[in-house]
């Protein structure tokens, strides 16, 4: 599961993405953790894409608070319809695409953690698939906007295979490893707008070719 990730800045968002200069908020930090405010980019309600800050961990209908005691930045694709804390957004098509310049992904194959980085081999941003959602807090009418990042199976990926910590009493076809879904900037509108029989079949894992990676320290920063 993907807990750290580098976001694009307003500008190099809008231009990328195609997205209106009128955003009022104030732009986050580029480092983006669980819990944290960040930028996703969904259809507004005339049909254009906007750019929205909302926190990093999507908070369902139910909640109580803002404040989950649990984790929801990532959420399992293949359990969306199903699981009641992603299953009415992603039936109401809340779909989303989430700016990265680079995420960051746990390799244990050392025995310990060493950090590795993912960027686009073409130097562009990713564009990752998520779901959002609006919470309403019932004492004070505020709405307060969230996000939650897809994830899907990467057992078979020769590189995503790699990362995270293996589980120690599954065998090694037993292990869910888990990538995020990168979502090609031909695809972004059927990803946000499209049946979602037609979105689903962009959950996937892309080719190697897409991916420059390394660990995180060897790699220069821009």
């Amino acid at each position: 599961m993907c807990t750290r990730y580098i976001t694009p800045d307003q500008a190099a968002i809008e231009r990328h993405w195609h997205i209106g200069r009128d955003q009022p908020f104030r732009w986050p930090k580029t480092e983006i953790f669980p819990s944290r405010p960040g930028p996703f980019i969904r259809t507004s309600a005339d049909g254009e894409r906007e750019a929205v800050i909302g926190q990093w961990g999507l908070i369902p209908w139910f909640a109580k608070s803002p404040k989950l005691t649990y984790s929801s930045s990532n959420a399992r694709s293949e359990e969306l319809a199903g699981m009641a804390t992603f299953k009415h957004p992603w039936a109401r098509g809340q779909r989303c695409i989430i700016p990265a310049d680079s995420f960051d992904e746990p390799n244990w194959e050392t025995g310990k953690n060493v950090w590795w980085r993912f960027r686009r081999a073409d130097g562009q941003p990713w564009g990752l698939a998520g779901l959002w959602n609006a919470w309403i807090d019932k004492a004070t009418g505020e709405i307060v906007e969230s996000y939650t990042m897809l994830t899907i199976n990467a057992n078979a990926h020769p590189l995503m295979r790699r990362m995270h910590k293996p589980e120690p009493k599954l065998g090694p076809d037993q292990q869910d490893k888990r990538s995020v879904i990168p979502v090609e900037l031909e695809d972004v509108d059927a990803w946000l707008t499209a049946p979602a029989e037609q979105a689903a079949s962009l959950l996937r894992v892309p080719s190697l070719e897409v991916f420059e990676a390394g660990p995180a320290a060897s790699i220069t920063p821009d």
